[in-house]
């Protein structure tokens, strides 16, 4: 594990670190400097140089990394990566409830749980650090992009620990609503049972036939809108698109799903047609000091696209 950093915080997130690697008797200097590590290391694309030159390279102490200083094995080196310019994601995010160890939000579809790939600034949890003036603020699970619904964060790291047990022993209820076509020839309520295995790269998860099961849905009709119909989906595994894929898998995907029964070619900037699938309930009893809490959506199906 790394030091703590010693650059701040910027926008709501931590600096980036890379490090070099241990003393090698072998090869004691595989590098002449640092410069020339870094600049053999990085991946395409990373202006290298221009860094070095505005002096965004620094050790553990937060003296500067210059160019031409001789090359150290087993050091860590900090740095801010670069943004892109990131449209707005429209939509509010509604804080529900808020107290020392838990800020719970009501998410608008289109925005990421966590700053990954194109979505940095675009995330709940770094637009909630600068608003909410909580730089450790953590998510304790996530929701697709493309999902709205609840959401529970951790105020600082030393609450997190207590809360994502109860949620990797699904000791945490949560159910969800979603439209979907109405099909006359299913039976509710019902339970899809399979197994679901996702390939990294892949958009796509896949059900893998006589595999032993991992992936477990609780699915209730709960009313009927023309040719559509509205469902409680009640998981009770996590895998990754679980209830997307076992809505497909009845043959009646999600409306307006991106990936299932097909994946569409859609911009990721692109929010005019949200996903009808909600967080709608999440209920534990806190770990901490044993209440009982349940933490319900405003939002409701079908979700008009945010703006």
């Amino acid at each position: 594990m790394p030091p703590r950093s010693p650059l701040p915080a910027r926008h709501g997130l931590g600096a980036a670190w890379v490090r070099t690697p241990d003393h090698d008797h072998g090869r004691p200097r595989p590098w002449s400097t640092m410069g020339h590590w870094l600049r053999d290391t990085s991946p395409e694309g990373v202006d290298v140089d221009g860094m070095l030159a505005d002096e965004r390279f620094v050790y553990d102490d937060g003296s500067v990394l210059l160019d031409d200083d001789a090359y150290r094995p087993h050091t860590f080196v900090w740095f801010h990566r670069d943004l892109r310019e990131e449209p707005a994601v429209p939509g509010e995010i509604t804080v529900l409830h808020r107290d020392e160890r838990l800020v719970v939000v009501d998410k608008p579809p289109f925005l990421s749980t966590i700053p990954r790939g194109r979505h940095v600034m675009q995330s709940v949890t770094v637009r909630l650090r600068d608003e909410l003036g909580l730089p450790e603020l953590t998510p304790l699970h996530r929701l697709d992009r493309v999902t709205s619904g609840v959401l529970l964060l951790a105020t600082e790291r030393r609450w997190r620990g207590p809360y994502q047990t109860f949620f990797e022993h699904r000791r945490v209820r949560k159910t969800y609503e979603a439209l979907a076509p109405r099909c006359e020839e299913l039976a509710f309520p019902l339970t899809v049972r399979n197994h679901i295995g996702k390939t990294r790269g892949v958009w796509q998860a896949q059900v893998v036939p006589d595999a032993p099961v991992n992936a477990v849905t609780d699915i209730e009709l709960l009313r009927v809108v023309g040719d559509l119909a509205v469902y409680r989906l009640t998981p009770h595994t996590g895998r990754t698109h679980q209830l997307r894929l076992h809505l497909h898998g009845l043959g009646i995907p999600i409306v307006g799903d991106p990936l299932y029964p097909e994946v569409l070619d859609v911009s990721v900037d692109d929010f005019s047609t949200p996903l009808q699938l909600l967080a709608s309930t999440l209920e534990l009893v806190d770990p901490v000091d044993g209440r009982e809490l349940r933490f319900v959506s405003g939002r409701s199906l079908p979700i008009a696209p945010p703006g």
